[in-house]
């Protein structure tokens, strides 16, 4: 075994944990997301769909019928419990990091990693979806901007960043799994 300047074995590599994605809507986590598990021969989790699986009903159902703060407690215990699974690559909603207790719950959890695009990119990227109950408004666009604004604290405390805006789901895959490698490594 290699041994440190003073006489002490090296640290072992960092537990890998998950890859856990997250960033605003239209980023490409859930498009990334299966491309890194497909990689690495992991499985994947998409928060929404594991809260609409659970809850039975989809996620504008659940603002509809229960309000925002009803589906953000559903996702604050679904960050308090992604640490107990077995290792995937998980792709968490766009509000999800908020909260700093749910970024420290995902960061106790594994690497985690914010994926940005422009609002115009986003925009183009959600144009004629009517899934996205936050952007159910007379300009979707400006209530990106909106939204990215009020988030953009949060997004930014995320320790590691890539910008999905010019490049293929694959560059974005690749790059992240490049990252998620050096920062197993670190001792």
């Amino acid at each position: 075994m290699n041994a440190t300047p003073t006489g002490e074995p090296p640290s072992p590599p960092k537990a890998p944990g998950h890859i856990i994605l997250c960033g605003f809507m239209g980023t490409g986590k859930s498009t990334v997301g299966r491309l890194i598990a497909l990689r690495l021969n992991l499985a994947f989790a998409d928060t929404d769909s594991v809260i609409e699986n659970r809850e039975r009903c989809t996620i504008p159902h659940l603002f509809k019928t229960r309000g925002e703060a009803a589906f953000r407690a559903l996702e604050r215990d679904l960050c308090k419990e992604i640490g107990s699974w077995r290792r995937s690559v998980i792709a968490t909603g766009g509000g999800m990091v908020v909260p700093a207790e749910n970024r420290a719950a995902l960061i106790a959890s594994g690497f985690l990693v914010c994926l940005d695009a422009p609002v115009e990119v986003i925009f183009a990227r959600l144009a004629g979806q009517n899934h996205r109950p936050l952007l159910r408004t007379a300009n979707p666009q400006a209530k990106i901007a909106e939204l990215l604004a009020a988030r953009a604290e949060a997004y930014t405390a995320v320790p590691y960043h890539i910008e999905t805006g010019v490049r293929s789901p694959a560059l974005v895959a690749e790059e992240i799994i490049r990252l998620w490698v050096a920062y197993t490594m670190r001792p």
